[in-house]
């Protein structure tokens, strides 16, 4: 089905769209999208944790049906945009769910906002890479990410070709999407202009400690995450994409309160292949939050 058309709220010189399910006075769920998807990765999984739950999931500036302000679309910059938002919202502790730069963003409020995060379910996630060996299970996959890094090179294939939505996004899924999916992911991105949002993201991530900023930023973020006490959930699937089987279940054992789940077949947009699963696993960490916090109580 076509999606729907979101409520949005003035931030700064521009707006947020975003979508709500569930009852404003259940316990709050934010859910944060990744590269160059929106809410609507979630559409399958937030009505199953509505039950137990209040989900809200904002379409990063930039992406989906939020606005596209003249911006250079760091990783700061969202930063800044995701804070006003929940300022406006009102929310000022949830569980956070995350996938691809939403974990990024997770791990750096949790970092910065000691207390926010109260929860955290999280799957293909950014992190500081000292080489490219580090990133991605596949070569092919690297070398197009260094083109996407390249300059001149980059611009032509994700400004001009919108490759990342033509190609990273149905290649990093194993179902096929139908043709209305596919036409929910391409509306936000029409011409060059409207995709630097997208082109921002590979040459912001922390590679050979490259950008310096953001590689900093999330070094001391996963710090703080594996200094963390509250509950926690990794997903992954196989092979992963960012994030293997293997390596996922050795991180997650690394972490304190730290469920690790295997979803089965899945490359980078799990929510797109296992939405159930990663649902059912959200309500299960939903559970331990709050077991956690009557025990704090």
């Amino acid at each position: 089905m076509p999606d729907i058309q979101l409520p949005v709220i003035k931030i700064y010189h521009s707006t947020m769209a975003y979508r709500s399910i569930g009852e404003r006075g259940k316990y709050p769920v934010l859910f944060l999208h990744g590269n160059p998807t929106s809410s609507y990765i979630w559409r399958n999984i937030m009505p199953i944790v509505s039950d137990v739950a209040f989900c809200v999931a904002p379409d990063l500036i930039g992406f989906g049906q939020s606005g596209k302000p003249d911006l250079p679309y760091t990783f700061a910059d969202h930063v800044a945009w995701l804070d006003r938002f929940l300022v406006e919202l009102g929310i000022d502790e949830a569980c956070v769910v995350a996938q691809d730069w939403g974990t990024a963003l997770a791990f750096e409020l949790a970092e910065r906002r000691p207390g926010f995060v109260r929860g955290l379910a999280f799957m293909e996630f950014i992190r500081p890479m000292k080489s490219w060996d580090e990133f991605h299970q596949t070569p092919q996959a690297r070398e197009i990410f260094r083109k996407f890094r390249t300059p001149g090179v980059g611009e032509q294939l994700i400004l001009r070709e919108n490759a990342f939505v033509e190609r990273i996004l149905p290649g990093s899924i194993s179902r096929k999407l139908s043709d209305e999916e596919m036409a929910v992911y391409r509306k936000p991105f029409p011409d060059e202009r409207s995709r630097v949002p997208i082109f921002r993201f590979p040459n912001e991530l922390p590679i050979e400690g490259t950008p310096w900023v953001v590689h900093e930023t999330l070094t001391r973020a996963h710090t703080a995450l594996g200094k963390s006490m509250y509950p926690k959930v990794l997903f992954a699937g196989n092979p992963g994409a960012l994030v293997s089987p293997a390596f996922g279940r050795t991180f997650a054992a690394a972490l304190t309160n730290c469920e690790f789940v295997e979803l089965g077949d899945g490359a980078h947009y799990l929510q797109e292949d296992h939405p159930q699963a990663i649902a059912e696993g959200v309500v299960r960490l939903l559970e331990r939050v709050r077991s956690n916090e009557q025990l704090q109580a």
